[in-house]
């Protein structure tokens, strides 16, 4: 039986908290889970790494109920890395990673990218469970201006690298809290792709769809579900700039820290409203 309604997420804003970098609305775990309990798929699309959702995003879906037959699955580092759930009824965990290694960074540049981490140590730490891309991220108690002043510089210097490691098909994307260094073939279309690949092993795709992201980038896989001829609906909840025109639907609704809205807030309004919805 074809399921109604599929979930394709962005991980850091819209799932976890970019304040916390954990899933810290309750009530979002419970209605992922309960979603994927019915039978729907719900898949993670994000440049985050297997290890973080392993230890941050499904362990709290567990605790909501999560059993390792539901239809979770993750896609790691844009496409880079992917999963399925394994373990005993109860006690679902992250499975065997596939990763492709033709996307991942010269050893040369992730050294140096690792060097570079360590003279900022104030300010970024060097995300080693990254397995296809590099990643220098803002740690939890540095405030977002002190990251964003040095962030000019960081990222020059990593433009030096990958002139002198010849490293030319990587590019660099900052993130609200990161500096990403990826493969130019990376992506949400790649992971939404991996997405459909792993859901297909399973189950046929639902038609409708349901994605959700903080980024111009995150638009890439509700624009390759919808190519593919999917219904699709995006959430959009990056912190500033206009609703995009796309062929699809787009919600925009843009975050209000002082007003107690973060992109997690939204999200769970929305998800929630997904599960009222489908009446499970």
């Amino acid at each position: 039986m074809t399921p109604s309604l599929g979930l394709l997420l962005d991980v850091d804003g819209p799932i976890s908290s970019t304040r916390t970098r954990t899933l810290r609305l309750a009530a979002l775990s419970d209605d992922l889970t309960a979603i994927a309990k019915s039978g729907c798929p719900v898949v993670f699309n994000t440049g985050r790494s297997a290890d973080f959702l392993g230890e941050q995003i499904i362990p709290r879906l567990v605790t909501s109920g999560l059993a390792p037959t539901d239809p979770v699955w993750g896609v790691g580092e844009k496409g880079g890395t992917w999963f399925s759930l394994t373990g005993t009824t109860g006690a679902a965990r992250v499975g065997t990673v596939s990763e492709d290694q033709n996307m991942a960074p010269p050893t040369t540049l992730v050294e140096a990218a690792r060097d570079i981490a360590a003279r900022f140590s104030e300010i970024v730490f060097f995300d080693a469970t990254k397995r296809t891309m590099i990643s220098l991220e803002q740690h939890v108690h540095v405030s977002s201006a002190d990251f964003h002043r040095v962030r000019p510089e960081i990222i020059a210097e990593i433009e030096r690298q990958i002139e002198r490691t010849g490293a030319h098909d990587m590019t660099i994307y900052p993130t609200f809290i990161s500096i990403d260094v990826e493969h130019a073939d990376s992506g949400k279309a790649l992971g939404a792709r991996r997405a459909l690949d792993l859901l297909g092993e399973r189950m046929a795709a639902p038609q409708r769809w349901f994605t959700a992201g903080d980024s111009g980038q995150d638009y890439d896989m509700a624009t390759e579900l919808h190519e593919r001829g999917f219904d699709v609906t995006h959430l959009d909840v990056r912190l500033d700039g206009p609703a995009r025109d796309e062929p699809f639907r787009v919600v925009r609704e843009i975050p209000d820290f002082a007003g107690g809205s973060a992109e997690d807030d939204i999200t769970a309004y929305h998800v929630h409203e997904l599960r009222a919805e489908l009446r499970i």
